[in-house]
């Protein structure tokens, strides 16, 4: 990749090895159709940047840096299907330290003249992609203690998509 190539980036809650590893054997077991996503990529988007150029990190970290979010448990407790044929978990309740965090972040990357979604945050795991919705009732049960936000770069290739992580930020207990 050339250094003069903008970055594909976002910033998201990492979901832990493990949890990310139980998640997608429990979705394998549902035996849908679609792209499933790695177990590696799981996670919940915060904000999508889109194409960045390189020499705009330095200020998206110090951005990141002077959010003072809160610690949460995440409780991702139904199963979702969007008709662009999105597989997602998502949380029946989500926490208000979540949403402060996404507003948070949003309000900040406008102040900074950064051009965002306007959809509104809807909390999601995307579990596949091109997915037909699971027959019958499907309760999925997942936890994690969300302490830290991450900025990922997109990267893709002939082997598919991965997300690397460039930097994180703690979230206050």
């Amino acid at each position: 990749m050339s250094t003069s190539e903008p970055l594909r980036l976002f910033f998201a809650l990492p979901c832990p090895a493990p949890v990310a590893h139980a998640v997608a054997a429990w979705r394998d077991r549902l035996q849908l159709p679609g792209k499933a996503v790695a177990a590696e990529n799981l996670h919940l988007t915060l904000v999508f940047l889109g194409a960045q150029p390189r020499s705009r990190l330095d200020e998206l970290k110090a951005i990141a840096a002077s959010i003072r979010g809160q610690a949460f448990e995440l409780h991702l407790d139904r199963l979702g299907h969007w008709s662009a044929g999105l597989l997602h978990l998502f949380p029946s309740r989500p926490p208000e330290a979540l949403l402060d965090l996404e507003c948070s972040l949003r309000e900040r990357l406008l102040q900074a003249g950064y051009e965002l979604e306007s959809r509104t945050f809807r909390p999601h795991l995307t579990l596949a992609r091109h997915s037909s919705p699971p027959s019958g009732t499907v309760r999925p049960d997942f936890r994690w203690q969300a302490e830290r936000f991450a900025l990922y770069l997109s990267e893709s290739d002939r082997e598919g998509t991965r997300y690397r992580s460039l930097a994180h930020w703690p979230l206050c207990p």
